[in-house]
């Protein structure tokens, strides 16, 4: 196995198979390489010796995307994946947190740059005639410095769903031992085609579509963005036999109208985390291919597979050193007790924080935040700040992020198994489970819902519908229920609850309403006053 990424991809430096496809696009291996080098010998030559060669780019999955990695592993600098999603002053504080040198953008992007103090960034346009000649001046040979295992290959910042986006530092070794884990696990070889369609400024695209491509030699097809509605045309037109996802794609392409041919394509292979049980079921039986799930933070400090034998609910078994601890206690929270019908019976002390106890793991540190590495690193375990209780088998089950513990009428409840009943109703495509502010005390309990295609669902076949799941506790019945359009969310599909408990039932959404203690719901079209 090679240690860096440039081992990996030097490796095929030589080959004339495909490597890279992109729209009608293509680029072989050797071609690939030798563009790649040619920018990394431009922004080499640029650079500032007296300040780190910190190379941001703001940009789609587009073909300058997937060289400037390369680029970056090749002249053994730091690449700075840039969340395209962030706009003004954040997307600023991005820039200027990771110490950028150089910013990498294109035309679609330039106009989000208007305005922002960049401290001395240099942005450079790949769409212009400058960034052509700096190319066309870049020398194609190899002659860079050799990079460590454990050098920085990029800086991917955290989706920041619970507090502002920290910039991971992901080392050379994460990247070749996790391609290397995925190329060995599903047997991917250079006749593949990995497509990869989630955002490469985020890890998941990453380790888990870039790394196994390069690690096997198969071919990188990119799409510019996920679109539920593409995916499948993508597949079929680049011949697309593994795919990686993260979030919530499978649900969005589900929630498509679905097509007699659907499961008439190459696709082999979808790997990711994050799905539910129903959509990784559903998602394999309707496209024809295997879909394996599992669960990683950005850090990918810990790290839980799926067996064969995981139950319903439950994201699988954790790695070594991986355990559910409380934070105030320090000690490891007991396994929950589960009654005939499936309700865990003990979650106030079974519920805790998954943690590594091992130490770091594969986690480098934040990059310019010694407080939150610090933070996350406490008594020499990682804390990943989600939460999660285990069975007695072992098995881990999700119950959400530390703000998804909720106090509704004196009884704590946990918002992730609330949200895998409710996705149990085939007329659901997405559910979120959060609190809003009780006017006494606690939280009174909200699910936005968004609907499949043409599915239907009223408040009385909604209430229905819970009174028949026996494993639902009286007190986990959503007092408010806003059926969405959509879920806001993050560039890598991943839902922002910040940003709902923001938007309270204030919203131009219909709204149901369930009186404290009854068990049906009113319907309130709009909000007094919104609009």
């Amino acid at each position: 196995m090679a240690d860096t990424v440039q081992q990996m991809l030097l490796a095929h430096a030589d080959c004339d198979e495909p490597g890279l496809r992109f729209e009608d696009q293509s680029w072989t291996w050797c071609e690939y390489i030798a563009e790649s080098l040619a920018r990394a010998h431009a922004i080499s030559a640029e650079a500032d010796p007296d300040r780190p060669l910190h190379v941001g780019v703001l940009l789609e999955n587009t073909p300058e995307m997937a060289m400037a990695l390369a680029a970056g592993a090749l002249g053994g600098y730091v690449t700075v994946g840039i969340n395209a999603t962030r706009r003004g002053e954040a997307l600023a504080r991005d820039v200027r947190k990771a110490d950028c040198q150089f910013l990498l953008t294109d035309s679609r992007h330039l106009p989000l740059l208007d305005g922002l103090a960049l401290d001395g960034v240099r942005v450079i346009d790949t769409d212009c005639a400058e960034w052509d000649r700096l190319v066309a001046s870049g020398i194609r040979d190899r002659e860079f410095r050799t990079v460590d295992p454990m050098d920085t290959f990029m800086l991917i910042f955290t989706s920041g769903t619970s507090g502002e986006p920290k910039a991971v530092r992901v080392g050379n070794f994460m990247v070749t031992m996790s391609g290397s884990h995925l190329v060995t696990r599903f047997g991917l070889t250079a006749d593949d085609v990995c497509y990869v369609s989630m955002p490469l400024f985020h890890s998941n695209a990453v380790v888990a579509g870039f790394g196994p491509a390069v690690a096997s030699g198969a071919t990188l097809a990119l799409a510019r963005k996920f679109s539920a509605s593409g995916f499948l045309d993508d597949v079929r037109r680049f011949g697309a036999t593994y795919m990686n996802y993260v979030g919530k794609p499978l649900a969005y392409a589900l929630a498509t109208p679905p097509k007699p041919d659907d499961a008439d394509n190459p696709l082999r292979i979808a790997f990711g985390n994050e799905a539910s049980d129903r959509d990784i079921a559903e998602f394999g039986r309707r496209f024809g291919c295997e879909v394996y799930d599992g669960f990683g933070s950005t850090e990918n400090a810990v790290i839980i597979s799926r067996t064969e034998d995981t139950p319903p609910g439950s994201i699988g078994q954790p790695w070594e050193g991986v355990a559910v601890y409380d934070r105030e206690t320090r000690t490891e929270c007991p396994r929950a007790v589960f009654d005939s019908r499936g309700v865990v019976t003990n979650l106030d002390s079974a519920v805790g924080e998954l943690v590594n106890t091992q130490g770091a793991g594969m986690f480098s540190g934040y990059y310019n935040d010694d407080e939150a590495t610090a933070e996350r690193l406490d008594g020499g375990m990682y804390w990943s700040g989600d939460l999660a209780y285990r069975d007695a088998d072992g098995f881990v089950y999700l119950a959400g992020r530390a703000g998804d513990w909720l106090r509704v009428d004196g009884e704590n409840l946990a918002a992730a198994p609330i949200e895998q009943i409710l996705l149990r109703h085939p007329a659901i495509s997405q559910v979120a489970v959060y609190g809003v502010p009780d006017v006494d005390v606690g939280d009174q309990l909200m699910a936005a819902i968004v609907l499949v295609s043409g599915g239907e669902l009223t408040p009385s076949g909604f209430a229905e519908f819970l009174a028949a799941q026996p494993d639902l506790s009286p007190k986990a019945w959503p007092r408010y229920v806003r059926i969405a359009g959509e879920l806001p969310s993050t560039a890598t599909n991943k839902v922002l609850k910040r940003e709902l408990r923001r938007q309270g039932v204030d919203v131009e959404d219909p709204l149901w309403i369930r009186a404290e203690r009854g068990r049906e719901y009113a319907v309130r079209e709009a909000a007094a006053g919104v609009g």
